[in-house]
């Protein structure tokens, strides 16, 4: 199934979309940094911000899409520990929250399938 020719530029403004949040509501993202990573999870917070927003220039110019969206799919991989900890330690919370956090878990799926394709077709048909 052919892939549309803004699927890199929409994946790379969901991943620049992020990236901005990261850094303009932090502390939504502070409370699921997993506490086994060392220091503080505002550091983790704006490092991932600013992965994000690399990964999206990255992914947005066709010479660097393949190679960034390869890094993409990773992160996408990577950061599931993150969705993790929020599902659990937002159990206590009111349903629609939890529910919130549990539905986070299985879209990592697709983010890594559509992050994948775009690498997959690579700065030839951007």
């Amino acid at each position: 199934m052919p892939r549309s020719p803004r699927s890199p530029l929409l994946l790379a403004g969901l991943l620049a979309a992020a990236g901005v949040a990261h850094f303009a509501v932090p502390r939504q993202f502070d409370a699921t940094v997993p506490r086994a990573l060392p220091g503080p999870p505002r550091a983790w917070t704006y490092g991932s911000g600013v992965v994000e927003l690399a990964l999206a220039a990255g992914v947005a110019a066709p010479r660097t899409r393949t190679l960034a969206a390869k890094a993409a799919a990773a992160f996408f991989v990577g950061v599931f520990p993150a969705n993790v900890q929020m599902a659990v330690d937002w159990r206590g919370r009111p349903a629609p929250l939890r529910a919130a956090a549990l539905a986070r878990l299985p879209l990592q799926v697709p983010l890594v399938l559509w992050a994948r394709g775009v690498a997959r077709n690579g700065k030839g048909r951007s």
